[in-house]
């Protein structure tokens, strides 16, 4: 099989940002207020979409909601839904090239990890959220002439807000159990990342879901977003972002019409290594600096700190800070590359504000921090590439040990025993996720006790077996949000619950 040439196809793309209502793309009604993309590969405009408006929302929701009183999505069997469902992720694997390019270029991810990463997920995701719904019915219960039924109906319209550092897995993630419950759906993706989300509604009207059932409405977050959290007509917002604009939309929430909320907001994960670690300290190093660099470091589960016990940091220590100078920022587009862009020169300067922090509390920069510039003769020399940092004499009170980077900085701490090692987890406003290397199986149950985190990774092995828990649902703690987006959970949170009782004469 021939590689694509990615970057001959990225100069073949025209991008034009619509909003996509009933079925069919439409403009913003802001008219000339528009935001300007640019490409975090070369810095280049790489497209410009409308900053939205309330009227936009409103006439996407009322779309929504028309759909759903008309019973054209809602009233079809769940086998029905299903079909449709499990054909767009068909679909979603036909263009699996065509939106790998997009999520590479509005993120500055590399193509290869959006093609063979990103990809085969989504619609894997999307698949077996669908094949779920089967499972959450109950059967009727009698006793004597008498019996009863539960019922899960479909909430009405859902409302989703995406982030923008995976934004078609997080669509997905949101749309799959609202659809498949039988709610209709606006979408809101990022203003800095709104490729896909136009293409993946067309794509979802091709497998055949009814028009006005999924709207997409493109603008920024402070009036698109904000006029999503407030309108009384959506019954369930789905957020991913920030916790502070986490905390927004359940104000927002209870204003109106207490509309249910689900949110995953932010995270510092921290990632404990013990003494009794597995052996091969090669392989914990690389699973390490994954871990906390995967995506350029926008991943909200990101294991931005790394707690390791003092007798094994001087052997553990070298490979990781080895190991991250082996990422090397490249050209998103080449096939090759294995850590790309920053999405924009904004966030760029945000994450050299923390690392510059860093140095003024004390902290020691022992690796990376620094912009790269390419030659001037190259394709790319003014686009946002960062070479990933480790900070070492990290107090965890300052700035980089508790705030929330969303960019490659590591900080390293270590520890004495198995209860500082959970005191220093455990000192953070979030709990998002948490990982730990230890082959003591009962260490490793106190651990899942008292983590404060929704998803924990125990790494027992150095050859571990390949993960399958997209089934399972888990609800973020403390700042990191509320509510669960996968597994059973996300179905019943998309839906209501009613119970009829029916009572005959004996």
């Amino acid at each position: 099989m021939n590689t694509p040439d990615w970057l001959t196809r990225a100069r073949a793309l025209t991008l034009t940002i619509q909003n996509f209502i009933e079925g069919g793309y439409t403009d913003s009604s802001t008219g000339a207020a528009l935001l300007d993309k640019h490409s975090p590969r070369d810095g280049r405009l790489l497209y410009q979409l409308g900053s939205g408006s309330t009227d936009d929302v409103n006439h996407a929701v009322a779309t929504a909601q028309a759909a759903f009183d008309d019973g054209c999505w809602q009233g079809l069997p769940l086998s029905h839904r299903q079909a449709v469902l499990h054909k767009l992720a068909d679909l979603l694997d036909s263009h699996r090239e065509e939106l790998a390019l997009y999520e590479s270029l509005d993120v500055g991810k590399p193509i290869s990890q959006a093609l063979n990463g990103d990809m085969p997920g989504i619609s894997s995701r999307l698949r077996k959220s669908v094949d779920l719904a089967d499972k959450l019915f109950e059967p009727a219960r009698g006793d004597g002439s008498n019996f009863s039924i539960q019922l899960r109906k479909p909430l009405g319209v859902v409302g989703a807000i995406v982030g923008w550092n995976y934004p078609l897995s997080l669509a997905v993630t949101k749309l799959a159990p609202a659809l498949v419950m039988g709610n209709s759906v606006v979408l809101k993706p990022s203003e800095f990342s709104s490729l896909s989300a136009g293409r993946l509604a067309e794509l979802a009207t091709e497998a055949g879901v009814p028009p006005g059932v999924l709207n997409v409405v493109h603008g920024a977050g402070n009036t698109v977003g904000a006029a999503l959290a407030q309108h009384t007509d959506v019954r369930l917002l789905s957020f991913t972002g920030s916790s502070a604009t986490g905390k927004r939309i359940m104000m927002a929430a209870g204003q109106s019409n207490m509309k249910r909320v689900i949110l995953e907001c932010g995270g510092k994960s921290p990632y404990l290594v013990f003494d009794d670690c597995p052996e091969n300290l090669d392989f914990l190093a690389a699973d390490i600096v994954q871990t906390a660099f995967a995506n350029q470091g926008a991943l909200c589960s990101s294991s931005t700190r790394l707690l390791v016990q003092d007798t094994v940091m001087d052997a553990l220590l070298p490979k990781i800070i080895a190991a991250t100078e082996k990422l090397n920022p490249q050209d998103p587009l080449n096939p090759d590359t294995d850590f790309g862009a920053i999405i924009n020169e904004n966030h760029l300067n945000k994450i050299l504000g923390y690392i510059n922090s860093g140095q003024q509390e004390g902290a020691t920069l022992v690796t990376g921090g620094h912009r790269l510039t390419p030659s001037a003769s190259d394709d790319i020399s003014q686009g946002y590439y960062l070479k990933p940092a480790i900070f070492t004499d990290v107090d965890p009170e300052q700035k980089i040990a508790r705030e929330e980077i969303f960019g490659p900085v590591l900080s390293v701490f270590s520890f004495k025993d198995e209860a500082d090692a959970i005191r220093l987890a455990n000192n953070s406003c979030y709990g998002l996720a948490a990982y730990t290397a230890t082959t003591d199986l009962s260490r490793t149950y106190r651990l899942l006790q008292r983590l404060n985190a929704g998803s924990i990774v125990v790494i027992g092995t150095s050859s571990p077996g390949p993960g399958g828990f997209a089934n399972l649902g888990f609800e973020p703690h403390r700042e990191s949000g509320m509510g669960t987006e996968s597994g059973l959970a996300s179905l019943v949170a998309c839906s209501i619950n009613s119970v009829a009782h029916l009572m005959t004469q004996p």
